[in-house]
């Protein structure tokens, strides 16, 4: 039975899950029987931060916006639709906030700090390398404070275990993630 508010997020985010995995099961599924290729839907922010569900949204043979960053997919999304053959994307797409959509009106801004923020804090700590303490200088210029930092920089930190077991991706920043900037995952390493 689930009697506190901590047991039923944790369920909550369980079904969420599990909603994610399911649809990478079919998706693989459907890739299995036609000989598809399966493309992961994470960018560099998402994955960044663990914003990804493990054999769900990872699911795939290969993570083509692994090395995007959040707002440039927006603005590769808007110069793909200003190439002249239609609109290819929807402006809905485009202009909803964004979302995984694992539960109603969920937005990312529940979980993270908006995308104008997290971008530049990423970029910093995992292209420019710096230390959380060199963060912490800076983050007034980046519209953030010493605890945001300190959130992000754990967030990215714990989240290496999940970009081992994602699939490869082009590279198009300084750093990407694998060969370029890989942390210990074992032995508590902080």
């Amino acid at each position: 039975m689930l009697t506190s508010p901590a047991d039923r997020a944790a369920a909550d985010l369980t079904d969420q899950n599990l909603q994610s995995r399911i649809r990478g099961v079919l998706l693989m599924a459907l890739s299995n029987r036609f000989d598809w290729l399966v493309l992961t839907t994470g960018n560099k922010t998402e994955t960044s931060v663990g914003y990804t569900t493990l054999y769900g949204d990872t699911a795939g043979a290969y993570a083509v916006i692994s090395d995007v960053p959040k707002l440039l997919v927006y603005e590769l999304c808007a110069w793909r639709n200003r190439q002249g053959d239609g609109e290819r994307i929807p402006q809905a797409c485009l202009t909803k906030p964004p979302s995984a959509e694992l539960r109603p009106d969920q937005r990312d801004d529940q979980s993270l700090p908006p995308y104008e923020v997290l971008d530049p804090l990423v970029e910093a700590y995992v292209e420019g390398d710096l230390s959380a303490d060199e963060l912490v200088d800076v983050a007034e210029e980046l519209s953030a404070d010493a605890e945001l930092v300190h959130r992000v920089t754990r967030l990215v930190d714990n989240a290496e275990y999940k970009r081992r077991q994602s699939p490869p991706g082009p590279r198009i920043t300084a750093k990407s993630f694998g060969k370029d900037r890989r942390m210990p995952i074992t032995n508590l390493y902080r």
